[in-house]
């Protein structure tokens, strides 16, 4: 397991590096192999790409918000039936949707896109708010598929993104997937987990992901806590992992934080009143990665449902 991917699933959100975790994670698929993937996606993409951004597949740049956002497409728009936007975790970028976003492209209209600060994106010339964030994925969305209603697939960081987002547009989001998505009371549920009076590499779990969530990772984005808004009566999906990951890379602390995780995935159930969460039974973080059949069914569902909500 590379060291980026060995990071976000124990921390569950984020690119700060502990080098005790190796070994946390349990998925075969690697990071690697899905950037190799997304990586022969851009060579062909840049030649299918068309003046017209909501129908390109490829790979290419777009200005949004006056960032530089590398974005992603597969499959071709299908009359009734929502675009599908993945957003990815903290310390990922969109190649690590590679195989998923192709799955998916067999059916429906599918984008990614890496934040200012992650993957071929430029780098946020200052800090950003959720605000910021949610402007971005305006502009990707407005570019890449027009006034049309999306559904949103958030993993980790993602998730929050697009959790604290569709209650501010709900003409804009149809349906939403949170793939482990990071607690909306991350920060308390973490210094509660790892109390002051912790000691050894816990503390530095805490400390680091702490940080991050004050906006010192690389896309300098505050994720502060906060309650759950409504998002109307859509057709939310909250898939929480499986494998006990935080309670065996951290034995004294662990079992702690993993009820902390369950809590914060049923308070994204606040989102809809048609909301449902569900446990990804032999997965740990990248739930994508690790059960992608299940996470294509679970979108292809939340999609469809959302069509017939029309």
């Amino acid at each position: 397991m590379n060291r980026n991917r060995r990071t976000s699933a124990v921390i569950a959100l984020c690119c700060t590096a502990s080098v005790w975790l190796a070994g946390c994670g349990d998925s075969s698929t690697t990071e690697s192999d899905s950037a190799a993937s997304t990586g022969s996606t851009t060579e062909e993409g840049s030649e299918q790409a068309t003046e017209d951004d909501t129908t390109f597949t490829g790979t290419k740049q777009i200005t949004v918000e006056e960032h530089s956002i590398n974005v992603s497409c597969s499959g071709a728009p299908v009359d009734g039936r929502p675009a599908v936007f993945l957003l990815h975790g903290g310390g990922d970028d969109l190649s690590m949707f590679a195989d998923v976003q192709e799955t998916l492209g067999e059916q429906d209209r599918v984008c990614s896109y890496d934040r200012p600060g992650a993957g071929g994106s430029d780098q946020p010339a200052e800090p950003q708010t959720l605000e910021d964030a949610g402007a971005v994925l305006t502009g990707v969305i407005d570019q890449l598929s027009g006034e049309a209603p999306v559904v949103l697939v958030g993993h980790s960081m993602g998730g929050v993104i697009a959790g604290r987002y569709a209650p501010d547009n709900q003409e804009r989001v149809a349906g939403l997937v949170l793939l482990d998505a990071t607690s909306p009371t991350q920060g308390a549920d973490l210094a509660a987990g790892i109390p002051e009076s912790a000691t050894g590499d816990a503390v530095v779990v805490r400390d680091q992901t702490l940080a991050v969530l004050e906006g010192e990772g690389p896309e300098q984005l505050a994720l502060p806590d906060g309650e759950v808004a409504s998002a109307g009566d859509i057709p939310v999906e909250v898939i929480q992992h499986g494998v006990q990951y935080l309670a065996e890379g951290m034995p004294e602390y662990g079992e702690a934080l993993e009820g902390a995780w369950t809590q914060g995935q049923e308070k994204w159930l606040a989102l809809s009143g048609d909301s449902n969460l569900s446990t990804a039974e032999e997965a740990g973080h990248h739930i994508y990665l690790d059960q992608p059949d299940l996470a294509v069914e679970s979108i292809r569902d939340v999609v469809s449902r959302a069509a017939a909500n029309g």
